[in-house]
């Protein structure tokens, strides 16, 4: 007479609980890199609209003939028929940025606590 063991095939507890670790020990290791990507992602596209209104403000002051303490509204920066087709705001924020006079460059609500500035 021969005796049959039946073994199934499947994972152990412990097998699971290593695979779970090492998952885990994966994340630990990849959102903090992520959410530092994306900060900086978005600093350098915040950087990017900051000097895009700064040469829409330098064009806008010399086709216009304004003095350089003049400041622009955000008509005439931003519109279908002006310098910029779209209102730029801020990835960070989502806010406007603000223009002040020409001859100043434009600034970010995170200009001190994240860098965003020119």
């Amino acid at each position: 007479m021969r005796m049959e063991t039946s073994r199934r095939g499947g994972f152990t507890l412990v097998e699971i609980m290593i695979v779970v670790a090492i998952i885990g020990l994966l994340a630990a290791i990849a959102i903090p890199n992520f959410i530092k990507a994306r900060s900086h992602s978005q600093k350098n596209a915040c950087i990017e609209n900051l000097r895009q209104v700064f040469g829409a403000k330098a064009t806008w002051a010399l086709e216009t003939r304004q003095n350089p303490s003049d400041t622009p509204n955000s008509g005439d920066l931003f519109g279908a028929t002006a310098y910029i087709r779209e209102t730029p705001i801020c990835p960070g924020t989502g806010g406007p940025y603000d223009l002040m006079p020409v001859d100043t460059k434009p600034e970010c609500t995170l200009k001190l606590t994240e860098g965003h500035e020119l």
